[in-house]
């Protein structure tokens, strides 16, 4: 078995850097991946989207709307759905869209597809096994200067193009991740909570909705919360959660820094444990789901300052609930895109520097380099 390596990918055809979940979808019965939203050095949505395939990435039509932080679902007959988001530069409060567009990855194109009943950004959209889509919480506008967590949820059909206000969550939440049950339900994890104008506190509240009933429930807490992490399923149904940040009270201390606690949630309880630690705190990492299932965890930054990317990488192993050190990036990057093709992890673009870190103020550095992981699953 080959040792793991990193090798050149082709480049992004322009940098851009994702700061919600990454939007590098896998096409179904295609070994490509379409990649879609992002922003560039100064937060304006990318208004383009490409598929890499067979080691290139490719232009597919235009998109009807360049948007940053929307929701983007794979439906079961292989079509791409985008939901909400934000269509501009940063403001105070930040102003979201609710129109959707569809992807037909056979023409490669972008058509309008309807509209949400209520514009918001940072959510989920999870498809659901009749085909219509889960559209659970986000941000959205709370008055003339702030924004607001919602506890609003829509069900979404991409044939009609229409959407339909349902049960609420337990929660208000945004920048949460939504995980798919083996056995149907779909857990929420985490997020963030509006606190004021420009301030946010962790979620560290969990939940779960049951499509047969369209009812939420209640679950285990997480231990700590966590905003900025990852959650993935694994081979056994379990969902190990990593990284992330809080910035506020853990344990009544003042927790600024990214975590390096990891959680597994066991469905059949309804409950968390706690399960090696990881050798660094790190937000806005990516972790990816191996086919030895194993997971890779790419780089990231700490929220202490959001100012660089780390150009490290560690494997998880569900067998010894630990992680090991595996070889670096070439790139250190956070907020990225990543997935699975060909057997290989794709990583592409990000932000390499932010804030205190940048060789002039405002200005982001932002790459469009891309690098395969391959080798030791």
């Amino acid at each position: 078995m080959a040792d793991p390596a990193w090798t050149a990918a082709a480049d992004l055809p322009i940098a851009g850097w994702w700061a919600g979940q990454t939007s590098l979808l896998r096409l179904k019965d295609r070994e490509a991946l379409l990649l879609t939203g992002g922003e560039d050095s100064r937060r304006q949505p990318l208004g383009a989207s490409w598929i890499y395939e067979a080691g290139a990435w490719h232009a597919t039509g235009p998109v009807v709307l360049p948007r940053r932080l929307a929701g983007v679902t794979l439906l079961g007959d292989g079509r791409v759905l985008v939901t909400g988001g934000l269509i501009g530069e940063p403001t105070r409060p930040e102003v979201p869209t609710a129109a959707a567009e569809i992807f037909d990855p056979v023409a490669e194109k972008w058509t309008v597809a309807g509209a949400l009943q209520q514009a918001r950004f940072a959510h989920t959209a999870t498809s659901l096994p009749d085909g219509r889509v889960l559209v659970a919480g986000g941000n959205a506008i709370r008055s003339a200067d702030s924004n607001r967590a919602l506890r609003s949820v829509e069900i979404f059909n991409p044939g009609s193009g229409a959407s339909e206000l349902v049960e609420p969550m337990t929660d208000p939440r945004f920048a949460h991740i939504d995980v798919p049950l083996l056995d149907g339900r779909i857990l929420l994890v985490g997020g963030a909570v509006v606190a004021g104008p420009g301030l946010y506190g962790a979620q560290a509240l969990c939940e779960l909705y049951q499509p047969s009933t369209g009812l939420w429930t209640a679950t285990g807490n997480l231990e700590i919360g966590r905003k900025g992490h990852q959650a993935t399923r694994l081979l056994d149904g379990s969902v190990l959660v990593s990284g992330g940040d809080g910035r506020g009270l853990q344990s009544w201390e003042y927790e600024r820094y990214s975590q390096t606690a990891t959680e597994v949630f066991e469905p059949d309880k309804g409950t968390w444990k706690r399960v090696g630690e990881m050798a660094w705190g790190r937000s806005h990492h990516r972790d990816v789901l191996l086919p030895s299932g194993r997971v890779l965890q790419v780089g990231g930054t700490d929220s202490g300052s959001f100012d660089a990317g780390y150009r490290n990488a560690a494997v998880y192993d569900p067998a010894t609930s630990a992680w090991t050190e595996t070889v670096a990036p070439t790139v250190g990057r956070f907020g990225f895109a990543a997935g699975l093709v060909d057997g290989r992890v794709l990583i592409a673009g990000g932000l390499n520097r932010s804030g205190a870190a940048t060789f002039a103020a405002g200005a982001d550095v932002v790459t469009a380099s891309a690098e395969c992981y391959q080798g030791a699953s």
